[in-house]
């Protein structure tokens, strides 16, 4: 179960490479939401997902693979972020859509969540990279009608816009437990993120509820780093771990640990900022609380699912 978000007072650390640090996000590149873009409006109401669990009757829902990029809502005129924040896409990557709504992934193929956001952060797109990439459309969040009758309508939006940088998300039905998993295994050795479950009779509704469900070999959840540890050995002078911190839920309190494990040296070069929330996986929690083999995955941003 994803760990809930709450607002955290941060404090640094008292060692010197701490201050050092803290010293340096004068420098350090701002996140994602706000580098990434060209304007700030107000933040679209999208449908946000939970995560699967048991009970859910599977015959009632649609299943299609998750693509990890950067979430993308076209209001009709312009491609913004989750947070609403203007994407400094190419003239040519939106010329022709329809004035309707479409909600979909930002995608740059599987495994390529780093080359997503770096693409979509550009404020000057990079032509390049942007030919690489691929708008995959989930819902129409203005459609009227439940899930399962505006998937054709988005097949046949997505038919007349007919470019190849922009494709209809496949759903289909999945009716056992058993072949859920069977199919999320099959995605996962292609270097797929996971699966998603779409309720077929839901309405399109800007909120987080189980009409959209996540589904993945590993848990993941969210933090908020609270300080910096300095490296040694090989990592002297740079990032050892990030100390990061969960908010109180389920009646535990507020919990800290350090997050070392699956940082990458770009990482280690130039740590989340100090508030920041990150994203990491783990396998169920220890006795005092703490989740169990965190491995950090990345620095969240609003703009992402």
């Amino acid at each position: 179960m994803l760990l809930r978000q709450r607002k955290l007072h941060t404090r640094c650390t008292r060692c010197a490479w701490a201050a050092m640090a803290l010293c340096a996000l004068l420098t350090w590149g701002a996140p994602l939401a706000s580098a990434a873009t060209t304007g700030n409006e107000a933040r679209p109401a999208l449908m946000l997902a939970n995560r699967y669990h048991a009970g859910i009757t599977l015959s009632n829902y649609w299943v299609s693979e998750k693509f990890d990029g950067v979430r993308g809502y076209w209001d009709g005129k312009t491609l913004r972020t989750r947070s609403g924040h203007t994407i400094a896409a190419p003239a040519w990557f939106t010329a022709g859509w329809p004035n309707i709504a479409m909600d979909g992934e930002l995608w740059a193929g599987r495994g390529n969540f780093p080359t997503a956001v770096s693409t979509v952060r550009q404020q000057q797109p990079v032509e390049q990279a942007w030919r690489a990439m691929r708008f995959m459309v989930f819902d129409l969040p203005a459609q009227e009608g439940t899930f399962t009758q505006r998937i054709p309508v988005l097949n046949g939006v997505v038919s007349r816009i007919d470019q190849p940088w922009v494709q209809a998300v496949v759903h289909s039905r999945v009716g056992t437990h058993a072949a859920l998993q069977s199919l999320l295994l099959n995605v996962v050795k292609q270097n797929g993120e996971g699966l998603m479950l779409h309720r077929g009779e839901s309405m399109y509704q800007g909120t987080r509820s189980d009409d959209l469900l996540k589904v993945k070999t590993e848990d993941d959840a969210e933090a908020r780093v609270v300080g910096h540890i300095a490296g040694q050995g090989k990592y002297a002078g740079q990032l050892g771990a990030l100390l990061v911190e969960i908010p109180a839920a389920d009646g535990q309190p507020s919990r800290r640990f350090k997050l070392g494990t699956g940082l990458r040296d770009a990482d280690r070069r130039q740590p989340p900022q100090l508030g920041a929330v990150v994203t990491f996986r783990y396998r169920g929690f220890n006795a005092s609380g703490v989740p169990r083999f965190a491995s950090f995955m990345r620095l969240r941003d609003e703009a992402t699912n």
